[in-house]
């Protein structure tokens, strides 16, 4: 518990230390900051998006062995 509570410390104190440089730093450098935040938001969210449309994909391929399976057994129940 106590190793938890000094991670969170260490982890409140870094982030301190980043935003009090990136206060304390230019225009120029506060934005390169900003595209980099900005480009990983983006990144993360097209990650999100593929992995929702390969569920979706493996989803519907799912759904259709079940159909295919469930004719088969019907096929077989009415011979």
């Amino acid at each position: 518990m106590a190793s938890k509570g000094k991670g969170l410390l260490a982890l409140l104190g870094l982030g301190a230390l980043a935003y009090w440089k990136y206060k304390n730093s230019s225009a120029a450098d506060q934005q390169v900051v900003k595209d980099k935040i900005n480009n990983a938001k983006d990144n993360l969210k097209g990650w999100g998006n593929d992995l929702k449309s390969k569920a979706n994909d493996v989803a519907g391929q799912v759904k259709d062995k079940a159909g295919d399976l469930q004719s088969q057994a019907e096929n077989v129940a009415s011979n």
